[in-house]
């Protein structure tokens, strides 16, 4: 059971990152973890479970993670498509017709997949598990079982989202979002193992996780900006934060307080995000405000522990990992 904690500690933090931190649904509503588990948990562990078995690091994660957001909104969910979605007029911006999309909904719900849904949760259980942050952890029957989660939580999505408003998106375009899947795939599978290392030292851990606040926030706030004003601010903010992201890693001495300072930033991102929306259900005048504090208290202690558990690492296992970072560069951890 100790072997394959981590993998359990991953499907369940998946999904509440990605909807209760976000502010979705409140603290009442966590039984709903065993139906968002499947799809979110079970994505999150067969996209880390496939990067690390193949010897690979964080590009490919995140890579992977922005297939199975693709996947999410333009299979399962339809929301890419959907303009009665939630009722929430997600397409009533920057909609273009010949694409069926409005871009600015698209480019900002894939990055919180790509990003929260997944990335961070990765990081965040890898963390706990030091002495097995790049190895798989899980067995072939382990991974059949996450596989057919995935596959029965996707199929549960679709339909809890296909029975609100009756939505099918043309066949088309659903044939185009497995394309640009397939090819997403693909390409996080061919990227190289191992990346020069640069000659310049890393920045503080501090400076990594103060820029990763403000991209944070940039990305937050930009959304909420006029239509292609907000677009521009959004591929603007996600390149520069990637670049700064995949030149930094490749310094000498960038290791685990680095990576920890970008998931602080991120998590924490939607911690105060979630403190200006409303619950998609179960809202109210104290479960709200309550539910906000609490799942902020849960991110910090999450937190609190990846740096406790940072000082108390003994030496060797620090400076193992440090080395197996300088080795591999951004492609190996």
């Amino acid at each position: 059971m100790r072997r394959i904690a981590p993998a359990f500690a991953l499907f369940f933090l998946a999904p509440l990152v990605a909807e209760f931190m976000l502010g979705d649904f409140p603290v009442t509503y966590l039984p709903l973890l065993l139906f968002l588990g499947p799809m979110y948990g079970g994505g999150a562990v067969l996209v880390r479970e496939v990067a690390r078995r193949t010897g690979r690091g964080r590009p490919t994660i995140v890579l992977l993670a922005l297939a199975y957001g693709v996947f999410e909104e333009g299979i399962t969910t339809q929301s890419l498509f959907d303009p009665a979605y939630a009722h929430a007029h997600l397409l009533d911006r920057g909609f273009v017709p010949a694409l069926g999309i409005a871009v600015p909904w698209t480019l900002f719900v894939l990055a919180l997949h790509t990003v929260w849904s997944i990335s961070v949760p990765i990081a965040l259980v890898e963390g706990f598990a030091p002495a097995r942050h790049t190895t798989p952890w899980l067995r072939k029957p382990g991974l059949v079982v996450a596989s057919v989660l995935f596959v029965v939580g996707s199929l549960a999505t679709f339909a809890s989202s296909y029975a609100a408003d009756h939505f099918l998106a043309p066949w088309p375009a659903l044939v185009v979002v497995l394309l640009v899947v397939v090819a997403l795939i693909a390409v996080a599978l061919r990227l190289p193992r191992r990346t020069a290392r640069l000659a310049s030292a890393a920045p503080s851990p501090w400076l990594v996780f103060i820029a990763a606040l403000a991209a944070g926030a940039v990305f937050i706030l930009g959304f909420r900006l006029p239509t292609w004003i907000a677009v521009a601010v959004l591929v603007v903010d996600f390149v520069a934060a990637t670049a700064a992201v995949l030149t930094w890693s490749r310094r000498v001495g960038w290791g685990d307080r680095h990576r920890l300072g970008l998931v602080a930033g991120a998590l924490l991102t939607y911690t105060w995000r979630a403190f200006t929306t409303h619950p998609l259900a179960g809202d109210g005048p104290v479960v709200t405000p309550v539910s906000h504090v609490l799942f902020a208290l849960a991110a910090l202690a999450l937190l609190t522990v990846e740096v406790a558990r940072l000082d108390r690492a003994p030496a060797p296992v620090r400076r193992q990992v440090e080395l197996t970072g300088a080795m591999s560069g951004p492609g190996g951890s």
